[in-house]
């Protein structure tokens, strides 16, 4: 590859990182009615998967998958039932699905509308939660919209992100003697938040090893590029402070309400998951602070890198200094033959050479002053 294609290639991936959205979501029409389901156009949809799990102590049933019509056989089943839909649901999914369980069509337009605030709200015979899932794809993270609704013996999870972040769970509640097929169906709406937020650790994790390479990068050979990398960092730091912030206010809300979906064994371990929010978002504030400082040890090299280049510049104009008033003082016009006094040295045999030898004389004179002061 030549170095000007090579350029470009660089060229083309800093316009892509720059042209992300900071804030991904799906938003109504102002003036659309409330409960609107239509799919909004700012995003493109990804395709939805069903996942059925129907079990308790003694059974599971897992239909990997699915379809809505084999869901349905399980839509008023005795035992615990998670339906979890990973990626967007068409109108007519959603709608099936929130008929069946009676989901209210506020919640549902926020499960369609991603990019909404961590919030929880309790409906009619539903506790609804919705957070966002960051996850570190390649070089850049990426927002996923978890909604989660809460019954007497359902979840109903709707995951908009293209990887599915439950599969641990799924293998969890595969083992005989897993907890959550002991417990109530709120463990398991405690196991799918524990989940989602430990998903930040990974992300942040990656982003850290950027930064301290960043450090490094800084110190040792600053570029434009680690300018755009530091730039880059900041922005999704501040996507991470936006979707870690209000979760920590919905957990604490979780725990302070009465919920009764919600036993109060279950409070305990939403008080554990309450304090993985919390470091989570405390390692955010960190690592946003040290990318903010990148940009000061950045421009600090920089400058510093400038002093070195006018000193070196500043120490050769010092030593020109006084050879150029020995060559401009021999180069005044003096006639030799009016008076013995102008220039009698031009008259030597070995003038020439002892002026030479004066100059360097004195370039070396300076040059270990220069160094005996640590100049250079």
């Amino acid at each position: 590859m030549s170095a000007e294609s090579s350029r470009d290639s660089q060229a083309g991936r800093r316009r892509f990182r720059h042209g992300l959205h900071l804030f991904p979501g799906r938003f109504t029409r102002p003036g659309t009615a409330p409960g609107n389901l239509s799919h909004p156009p700012q995003l493109p949809p990804v395709p939805a998967t069903l996942y059925l799990l129907d079990f308790d102590a003694s059974g599971l049933t897992k239909k990997a998958d699915c379809t809505l019509e084999e869901a349905r056989e399980y839509f008023a089943s005795p035992r615990a039932t998670w339906l979890h839909v990973q990626g967007t649901p068409s109108e007519a999914l959603l709608r099936s699905i929130g008929d069946a369980y009676r989901l209210h069509p506020l919640a549902l337009e926020d499960v369609l509308h991603t990019g909404q605030r961590a919030k929880v709200e309790t409906y009619d015979d539903e506790l609804f939660a919705v957070l966002g899932i960051p996850q570190f794809a390649g070089e850049r993270v990426e927002a996923g919209q978890l909604a989660l609704f809460l019954g007497d013996t359902w979840v109903v999870s709707f995951y908009s992100g293209e990887h599915d972040p439950f599969d641990a769970v799924r293998r969890r509640i595969s083992r005989e003697d897993s907890k959550i097929r002991s417990s109530g169906v709120d463990y398991l709406f405690y196991a799918l938040l524990d989940t989602a937020v430990d998903l930040s650790f990974p992300t942040m994790e990656a982003l850290g090893e950027r930064v301290e390479a960043l450090e490094a990068t800084v110190f040792d050979a600053p570029s434009r590029e680690t300018l755009d990398e530091i730039h880059i960092l900041k922005r999704e730091f501040l996507l991470l402070r936006r979707m870690l912030w209000p979760q920590r206010d919905m957990l604490n809300e979780l725990l302070r309400e009465n919920h009764v979906h919600i036993q109060e064994g279950t409070k305990l371990y939403l008080r554990d998951c309450y304090d993985h929010a919390v470091h989570a978002l405390d390692l955010v504030e960190s690592y946003r602070e040290m990318a903010s400082s990148l940009l000061d040890i950045y421009l600090s090299s920089l400058s510093n890198r400038m002093n070195d280049v006018m000193k070196v510049l500043t120490i050769i104009a010092t030593v020109f200094i006084p050879l150029s008033f020995i060559v401009g003082l021999y180069g005044m016009n003096f006639d030799r033959s009016v008076s013995p006094w102008n220039m009698p040295e031009l008259g030597l045999r070995f003038g020439y050479p002892g002026l030479w030898l004066v100059m360097l004389g004195i370039v070396a004179g300076m040059l270990v002053y220069f160094r005996r002061k640590d100049w250079f």
